[in-house]
């Protein structure tokens, strides 16, 4: 068999999805990259829709629609929908809010539920079918997220303290002896300016993506081991895995929400405090 008939064998067999790693010439189809890369749906002028795009708007549309529902007539008494949606606020509010910003977060209640839900959700998407994707597992929706965050941290720095006051409150701990700031200044200003957002972003993204790539791994080495012979117990232990992997994936969706909002509160405390 030359090398062009092998490459053709393992490109039809890939085609018609029955490869194994018993089928000759079928090397296994390793995820990568390209599992994070999709064709455009349409596009508008260089600009390329795709799936991720459609996703988020998904998700933006079902929170909204979700809490509309839940909040539009309520009742002292509530019902099912409404009770779910003030278990879900409550949690935030109460939970990651209060609790590390106290009353004086009371205003900010409403945008971090809002990110909370929607980071959750775009996460979740990855489990979901015909969409299984986690939004957050593309760089661009966490930065983006991260720098709403970062924005309203330096615009109430700034508020607060003015910019004097400002600058301190970002660069000059306090309770340090004197003789040290000249070491701690720059990397205050440079941890609370640049890092802050950075791992903000990198946080969300890097769990989504490594979670989404060992699923997508798992899952294929599933049909690709599958054979009559002892593959078939490779298969089986490796769709477990998957499965399992799934099931935890649902735990860190979750925490990733939580951690996002939790940081973005306590960054919020720190513009509205004298001193951090």
């Amino acid at each position: 068999m030359t090398k062009e008939s092998v490459v053709g064998t393992e490109s039809a067999l890939l085609a018609s999805g029955s490869c194994h790693f018993s089928d000759a010439g079928c090397g296994f189809p390793a995820p990568g990259l390209n599992e994070f890369d999709f064709k455009p749906i349409f596009s508008i002028g260089s600009v390329d829709f795709t799936k991720p795009m459609l996703l988020s708007i998904i998700v933006a549309l079902l929170v909204v629609a979700f809490f509309w529902a839940a909040f539009a007539k309520p009742k002292l008494l509530p019902g099912k929908l409404q009770l779910v949606g003030e278990i879900g606020y409550d949690f935030v509010k109460r939970s990651i809010v209060l609790e590390t910003i106290g009353k004086k977060g009371e205003k900010y209640v409403p945008m971090l539920v809002s990110m909370f839900f929607f980071v959750w959700v775009m996460n979740i998407m990855s489990i979901i079918p015909f969409a299984q994707f986690p939004v957050t597992a593309r760089i661009a929706y966490p930065a983006g997220l991260a720098l709403v965050v970062w924005l309203t941290y330096m615009g109430l720095t700034f508020k607060k303290h003015g910019f004097v006051g400002g600058m301190k409150n970002l660069c000059w701990p306090s309770g340090i002896p004197g003789w040290v700031m000249f070491i701690l200044v720059p990397i205050e200003f440079f941890s609370n300016i640049f890092v802050r957002p950075f791992t903000l972003a990198v946080r969300a993204f890097a769990n989504m993506f490594a979670g989404h790539l060992l699923i997508v791994m798992f899952s294929i080495a599933s049909w690709y081991l599958l054979s009559p012979s002892l593959g078939a117990l490779y298969g089986s232990a490796s769709f477990v895995v998957a499965v399992g992997l799934t099931a935890f994936e649902l735990l860190v969706q979750f925490l990733q929400a939580y951690i996002f909002v939790m940081l973005a509160s306590s960054y919020i405390a720190g513009a509205l405090e004298e001193a951090h």
